[in-house]
């Protein structure tokens, strides 16, 4: 079931990433729902992620936290 969780999340997120503000909003609502040991996952995917979509690099600050 995480696993569903985790790649319904990131579905979520790519689909969002024209608006850095919607963006952060999924972004902190995935932080909320997902495991910890998924969060990791989450925080790999996205700095792989945002390679591409450098004007997605603020949302970072919301993972490190």
């Amino acid at each position: 079931m995480s696993k569903v969780m985790f790649d319904y999340t990131k579905s979520i997120l790519e689909r969002v990433s024209f608006d850095l503000v919607l963006f952060s909003k999924e972004l902190e609502k995935a932080i909320k729902t997902l495991l910890p040991h998924e969060l990791k996952q989450l925080k790999e995917w996205l700095e792989s992620y945002i390679i591409e979509k450098p004007e997605l690099k603020p949302s970072l600050v919301i993972v490190n936290i």
